[in-house]
């Protein structure tokens, strides 16, 4: 039962000691504030509008965050797969309502962390404040890398740094969802790949 509990947090683990050092009983520790889940293919995790009450983290599966307009056309914000986050940040941090919609596009096992939860774990574990501190430099980079991408490379360059950067998300997505976070149709994601077959 122990091994079994253990594994429900293994990517946990890896992804945390990548960064920082923690001791063995501080590891065991980290578990107490995370509320494993287990999410079915299609389920949503959130809501826009609702008020985003976790950070997640994905030991399993993939999820993803997006926005509806009012024609119901849907725009892909994220990706998340094994060993990667996923929230509404700003409705995390604020209280404000969600503007994403998070959905699994695979049966998911994630770990759910609260704000109630994350204040308490950083003044228990204060290396957590580094890691998490990591994160979002990370993260933040990402997203202006992602955005001089969307404004400044091809629809074909796009798709090659997505299948260079995450290639997980390009044999795993479903190819209207790989076209929505391009940017691009679904004809035109078809038309590349098949141009790039053929090379």
């Amino acid at each position: 039962m122990v091994e079994r509990n253990r594994a429900m947090y293994e990517a946990l683990f890896r992804s945390v000691t990548a960064k920082v050092t923690l001791t063995d009983v501080e590891l065991n520790a980290l578990k107490s504030y995370f509320i494993p889940k287990k999410i079915r293919k299609r389920q949503y995790l959130l809501n826009a509008g609702d008020v985003c009450p976790h950070i997640t983290f994905v030991e399993h599966g993939m999820l993803r965050s997006f926005m509806s307009d009012d024609e119901g056309r849907e725009s892909i914000v994220q990706f998340a797969t094994e060993e990667r986050w996923i929230s509404d940040m700003e409705s995390f941090f604020s209280g404000k309502e969600a503007a994403y919609n998070i959905e699994a596009i695979e049966d998911s096992e994630v770990l759910n962390l609260s704000r109630h939860a994350m204040d308490e774990m950083i003044e228990k574990l204060p290396v957590m404040e580094r890691y998490f501190r990591l994160l979002m430099q990370n993260h933040i980079i990402s997203l202006q890398r992602r955005v001089v991408a969307y404004m400044s490379l091809s629809a074909e360059e796009k798709y090659l740094k997505l299948m260079d950067v995450y290639p997980e998300v390009i044999t795993r997505a479903p190819q209207q969802y790989i076209a929505s976070y391009l940017g691009i149709t679904p004809e035109t994601l078809s038309r590349i790949r098949k141009q790039i077959s053929q090379r």
